[in-house]
């Protein structure tokens, strides 16, 4: 049975009511912490840096999947490690030397992801699918929460995972953006094994419900 993973995104919590939507998904069926951190630099928005990650780290009892969109990412690997993350993904267009960066990463003791922007081809990935335990796909530009879902992603993860099973590795793939019930188990079915959701379970009525809704859809 697939069991696919949900990660409900930070960026779209209530920050005035941060501990509240944390034990919330302490107590849901999600299975990460998504949490976005964004220069300004390499994505046109700031998000919460390092105080906040600590704040939710205090509280968080699930893993947290650090997603950086930021410029030089190398510099702060060792932070991001003593501040918690588990999985930590740094950007492809961000990284100069990618394979030095994924080994850095795994050197603190966290899983190593890296993300891909919707113009980025999967097939530049295949040198190094080895040393990715995680790829996170970008299926709306990266910046900005509630954009609308890039529909050529199932296209993009099928190849992605032609491309895991060719060489053998164990990488998972991630989809960040747009994710809602319209598509959960689409993407599932072409090769997802992480959806990482925020303002469809932030904005529902019941979030933790909407949490229990996606695991139900995209687990058979």
């Amino acid at each position: 049975m697939k069991n696919t993973l949900i990660a409900p995104s930070v960026l779209s919590a209530d920050f005035a009511n941060l501990q509240r939507d944390i034990e919330m998904i302490n107590n849901s069926e999600a299975d990460w912490f998504h949490i976005d951190i964004m220069d300004g630099v390499f994505v046109p928005n700031i998000s919460f840096g390092m105080p906040v990650l600590e704040a939710i780290a205090r509280h968080a009892k699930k893993t947290l999947d650090v997603h950086l969109m930021i410029v030089e990412p190398d510099r702060y690997i060792k932070t991001f490690a003593d501040l918690g993350a588990g999985n930590l993904s740094v950007h492809f267009e961000a990284c100069t030397h990618l394979h030095r960066t994924l080994q850095a990463i795994k050197a603190e003791g966290m899983k190593a992801g890296v993300a891909i922007n919707p113009h980025t081809n999967v097939s530049l990935l295949e040198d190094v699918i080895n040393d990715i335990d995680l790829v996170c796909m970008m299926s709306v530009n990266p910046g900005f929460g509630g954009q609308s879902f890039i529909k050529n992603t199932y296209a993009k993860i099928k190849k992605l995972k032609e491309i895991i099973n060719r060489n053998n590795a164990h990488t998972l793939i991630e989809i960040d953006g747009g994710v809602s019930d319209k598509n959960a188990k689409q993407l599932v079915e072409a090769g997802a094994d992480v959806l990482v959701a925020g303002n469809f379970v932030f904005r529902s009525a019941n979030p933790a419900e909407t949490i229990s809704g996606l695991k139900k859809l995209t687990s058979f």
